[in-house]
């Protein structure tokens, strides 16, 4: 495993909410990070790590090659991939992702 691969991991894993995006939580600089930002917001999320993948290329590159998802940005609840904006949207719908942040 290389150095960001490790770096990475350890990050998802240490931090209970993790989101791998395009800017910052204050300035996305995507629709879809603002998005996913938002979402969690609505959520209550008050923990939320962000990681600009802008501000390293391997990091953006070793996002994708870790979760063998092709999109940014990327969310990890307690260390597992959950999806991007899209998939966050569906589950903030249907209440499966403010279950999935309360415990």
């Amino acid at each position: 495993m290389s150095d960001v691969q490790n770096w990475i991991k350890e990050t998802v894993t240490q931090n209970p909410v993790v989101l791998f995006m395009k800017g910052t939580a204050q300035f996305p600089q995507c629709g879809f990070s603002g998005r996913a930002v938002q979402i969690l917001k609505a959520c209550g999320v008050q923990n939320l790590v962000t990681v600009n993948v802008l501000e390293d290329a391997e990091v953006r590159q070793g996002i994708k090659d870790y979760s063998s998802w092709p999109t940014i940005p990327q969310l990890y609840v307690k260390g597992e991939f959950i999806g991007g904006s899209d998939i966050m949207g569906e589950m903030f719908e249907n209440g499966e992702l403010q279950t999935l942040l309360k415990d």
